[in-house]
């Protein structure tokens, strides 16, 4: 690989969060906390008191000193992308009513709502979108406000600016790299189930051949690699980069053992696992009960032929045979109760299906599907980006069935069926 991914060890390297690009730049958030023991005389600007949100000394030193604010400071940076960055909203609302741009950008491109995405400040980016910005906008390095969402790991931040403002989720920046990739290095799992929820690319490479899974693997996320191989395929495993290796062996290389482990065990199981189009891979889903039910009713019959009615044996007496017949019966019950214990609902998550003659014309598809009280609650966990649903609590996904059930507890191969919520009820 390059000079550049040699050294991605050192977070400094690689990261223009810390390098000073991007929002995530060493400019917002090393100035956000040298505020403090900034010089007495600093702290009756107008930057500072936008950054504090102090109402009073903000509007005496518009109103009474005549103090600008649409000018930069002395770093190149606005009142308003101070106030956007510690989600001051009534700072940020009078600074627009004064002649603030919302859409006035600094010495790297980035306006406010990128600087209110570092700390994920929903309320006063809601303001600045609702006031003309420009969700789309990209900086220098192509960072658009879902880059540094992702970078920072908000995801609630995220989630409001692509479901309500249709942000791109997606989007490559200068060097390929998507929301997604940015996640995945930075090992903010839930920002990757939100952005693998909404369909962004897993097998997105960028510049140096990279995917998001050989991002994690680099920096020894364990989770994040779960998550993207659960909710992946084969291929992503199997995809290399300009320098021709894969995630596991990138993880290898940099000493990530249990991350190389994880991914080496991943593929070794998914070559096993045959194609579910081949015969043979259909074959191997229907598990165990196919093969045990015909047992049984094999031995069932033979019972019967041989052991029952069978003329060269002496005759039942009636006592006896009430009792063979008997066993006959519940023999024949019990694969019948097998039968519909393998073919039972064990609990599946009921897809979101959405009449598409009752949606508005202006309303976004992916509003509705995501728009879930869990979500606004922080509950990332239950987004399952395979099934597309928000699944309750305490379900999970089933590789095998591959649909999400309920009170899940594991498949068994005995009965070819999941154990969930609704086989309480058999």
């Amino acid at each position: 690989m390059s000079s550049e991914i040699e050294v991605v060890d050192e977070v400094e390297s690689r990261d223009p969060a810390i390098n000073g690009g991007g929002a995530a730049g060493g400019g917002v958030s090393g100035e956000a906390s040298g505020i403090g023991a900034a010089d007495e005389s600093l702290r009756n600007d107008v930057y500072t008191a936008a950054a504090y949100g102090d109402m009073e000394k903000l509007q005496r030193l518009v109103e009474f000193e005549g103090c600008s604010v649409s000018e930069p400071d002395g770093l190149g940076y606005y009142a308003l992308q101070w106030a956007a960055l510690n989600n001051r909203t009534a700072a940020a609302q009078y600074i627009i009513e004064r002649g603030g741009d919302v859409n006035s950008v600094d010495h790297t491109g980035q306006t406010a709502l990128h600087w209110s995405a570092v700390r994920g400040a929903i309320q006063v980016a809601e303001l600045l979108l609702q006031e003309g910005a420009r969700v789309n906008t990209a900086d220098m390095y192509g960072y658009q406000t879902t880059h540094v969402a992702a970078q920072y790991g908000q995801t609630a931040f995220l989630y409001h600016i692509v479901t309500k403002w249709n942000a791109d989720p997606d989007v490559p920046d200068n060097d390929g790299r998507s929301p997604l990739h940015w996640a995945a290095y930075k090992g903010f799992a839930d920002c990757i189930r939100l952005l693998l929820f909404l369909d962004a690319y897993k097998g997105r490479q960028d510049k140096e051949g990279c995917t998001p899974l050989h991002w994690a693997a680099i920096r020894g996320n364990l989770e994040a690699c779960t998550v993207l191989v659960q909710a992946g395929k084969k291929e992503d495993l199997m995809m290399t980069d300009n320098t021709g290796l894969t995630p596991a062996q990138l993880a290898s290389d940099k000493n990530h053992r249990q991350v190389a482990f994880f991914l080496g065990n991943a593929r070794r199981l998914l070559d096993k696992r045959c194609d579910g189009n081949s015969r043979l891979g259909q074959l191997s889903k229907l598990g165990l009960a196919p093969i045990l039910w015909c047992i049984i009713l094999l031995l069932l019959v033979t019972y019967i032929h041989s052991a029952i009615i069978a003329s060269e044996l002496p005759r039942l007496t009636a006592g006896f045979g009430l009792l063979a017949w008997f066993g006959v019966f519940l023999a024949s019950a019990g694969l019948v109760l097998f039968y519909k214990c393998s073919n039972k609902d064990p609990g599946f998550v009921r897809m979101n299906v959405h009449d598409p003659q009752s949606m508005k014309d202006e309303e976004p598809l992916l509003k509705i599907e995501i728009n879930n009280p869990a979500l606004l609650a922080g509950n990332w966990s239950q987004l399952c980006a395979t099934c597309k649903i928000v699944r309750p609590l305490r379900a999970k996904h089933c590789s095998t069935c591959d649909r999400c059930v309920e009170q899940f507890d594991h498949h068994c191969p005995w009965v070819s069926n999941c154990i969930g919520k609704a086989c309480t009820h058999l």
